[in-house]
């Protein structure tokens, strides 16, 4: 099976000299299809960054970065922009919904900016919306929705032109720990029940225990990895990730 996403020596350095600060420092790994991989860390650890490197929202220093087999930073103008609008789908933690837009008209911007085949985003919108239990808060406006709302329907509009990736920063940031919960519980059944590929930052233990596969970075390098075992329930997997936690300095007090 060939990787979603390949990440080869990757490397993204600030400053000169002994005032250089090394985010990410020889970072390598892979994203296979249908995979949820979870990435944690310290604060400053060089998680952002990396996500921000895949988003060809900044550029590495050295290194390489191949999804579906095409090298990001040989991209440029209408290919960048298809990669970033059309192949990658993004959850963030504050949500980036637009004021003025309905729920719907938030699920449905990609597909008018990046020229979505409207009968498939016709029928995808009524699939993801009655998954993501949405159907009635579609024509509310984000100043009338709850935090766990808005994240819902953020999720729908990540989703919506079924890219090859879905990045997640911080996805449960803003949410209460039941709203957190019922979002890992939909992404998760996404990524199972409908093969949908996360990448997901997150600092929280609880949410990162819903993944298949995780990595531990610290100091711009991979730290440690744990993958789910078979037949391994998710308290047991919580557990074996605050161990892990511990030896990095954080971890989080109990289990959704």
């Amino acid at each position: 099976m060939e990787p979603v996403l390949k990440i080869d020596s990757l490397k993204k350095y600030y400053g000169k000299g002994d005032s250089q600060t090394k985010a990410i420092d020889g970072i390598t790994f892979e994203v296979f299809p249908g995979e949820f991989l979870g990435i944690m860390g310290a604060s400053g650890s060089g998680k952002s960054t990396l996500l921000n490197c895949i988003a060809a929202v900044i550029k590495p220093t050295s290194g390489s970065i191949e999804m579906d087999g095409k090298e990001i930073g040989k991209l440029s103008g209408k290919k960048l922009a298809e990669y970033r609008g059309k192949d990658m789908g993004y959850l963030f933690q504050n949500f980036e919904l637009i004021d003025n837009l309905t729920g719907k008209e938030n699920i449905l911007l990609p597909v008018s900016l990046h020229g979505g085949v409207e009968k498939e985003g016709s029928e995808r919108f009524e699939k993801l919306t009655e998954y993501l239990e949405i159907k009635d808060i579609l024509n509310k406006f984000p100043s009338q929705m709850s935090g766990g709302e808005k994240q819902r329907i953020a999720a729908a509009r990540a989703l919506i032109l079924n890219p090859g990736l879905i990045l997640c920063d911080e996805p449960t940031g803003a949410l209460d720990s039941k709203n957190a919960k019922a979002l890992m519980t939909k992404l998760s059944g996404l990524n199972g029940e409908q093969g949908a590929t996360i990448l997901m930052v997150t600092h929280d233990s609880n949410a990162a225990s819903f993944c298949s596969r995780i990595m531990f970075i610290q100091d711009g390098k991979i730290f440690h990895e744990l993958r789910e075992e078979d037949g391994e329930d998710r308290k047991a997997f919580y557990d074996r990730i605050l161990k892990v936690l511990a030896q990095l300095g954080g971890g989080s007090s109990n289990v959704l």
